[in-house]
């Protein structure tokens, strides 16, 4: 078995910029081994589908005892490296965040996403604040075993101020400064078309993640303008509800079960998607 902290170390060296890394999120255990199983290199957690899947909205409302345990039984079935969503970092204070950060690097994750907004306000936090929380992750980083990846995400392309200009030039200037102290990966959420993409990339000069939805380029494109990571966010949270609404519409009006039957695995599969790969996964 691969070690966690050679986890971390490969998981870092797929942010190198030579292609993309396509990230898949999952919500829990056999979501995350049908990726793996799928080949992908890398599996990340959906914090909207994680803690939907566990009865809470996103956020922090999830106790972080239960979060890391969910992310626990993910890390338990991958032979792949394993990034968690922390939201905001579970934390009042960076010593908190850190503290927080800390027990879910122990369950098993090799990286981290954070957040620079709040759930319950749906503001962005001030960027000095932001930036002792993340100060605090790369010291806890360097007391570690584990070098773990941190993934620092600005939503004010969302909650900014001013028009759509002032809005990118703060999330330019926030993710310098997340770049500056230690960040492996900026995350720009709501950057979805070319133009803009390709402006924060060449500006950074630095690792880029990008999120799927509705407009976003091709991996092929985002390879062309510099993106380093392209994760699918809850997308994939999305098409699975939207496949049990479908199959439940046709069901319920048609008699037909389609929708359910076409395209599953079957229950061996299913089963074994609760326990570890016996055989690494070939490249």
């Amino acid at each position: 078995m691969i070690s966690q902290a050679a986890k971390a170390e490969e998981f870092r060296r797929l942010h190198n910029r030579k292609s993309v890394l396509v990230l898949p999120n999952a919500w829990d255990v056999p979501s995350a081994r049908v990726f793996e199983d799928e080949g992908f290199p890398a599996v990340a957690t959906s914090s909207a589908g994680l803690m939907v899947s566990l009865g809470y909205p996103d956020g922090e409302d999830i106790p972080a005892k239960e979060f890391d345990q969910a992310v626990r039984r993910i890390a338990r079935v991958l032979s792949v490296p394993l990034s968690a969503d922390v939201v905001g970092g579970f934390g009042d204070t960076p010593e908190g965040v850190a503290k927080s950060v800390k027990e879910v690097i122990a369950a098993g994750a090799v990286g981290i996403n954070i957040e620079d907004f709040t759930h319950s306000t749906k503001k962005l936090l001030p960027a000095e604040k932001q930036v002792a929380r993340l100060k605090a992750l790369v010291r806890l980083r360097k007391s570690l075993s584990v070098p773990f990846v941190i993934n620092a995400r600005t939503d004010a392309l969302r909650f900014g101020s001013g028009d759509e200009d002032a809005k990118l030039e703060e999330a330019i200037r926030r993710a310098e400064s997340y770049r500056d102290l230690g960040a492996d990966c900026v995350y720009p959420m709501g950057l979805t078309d070319a133009a803009p993409i390709s402006r924060f990339v060449k500006t950074l000069d630095f690792p880029v993640n990008v999120m799927v939805r509705k407009g976003l380029p091709s991996v092929p494109e985002l390879q062309r303008l510099g993106v380093a990571r392209v994760s699918f966010g809850p997308s994939a949270s999305y098409a699975a509800m939207g496949l049990l609404k479908r199959a439940s519409r046709e069901i319920l009006e048609k008699g037909t079960f389609a929708a359910l039957v076409e395209g599953a695995i079957n229950f061996d599969e299913l089963n074994s998607l609760a326990v570890p790969r016996k055989t690494a996964r070939p490249d």
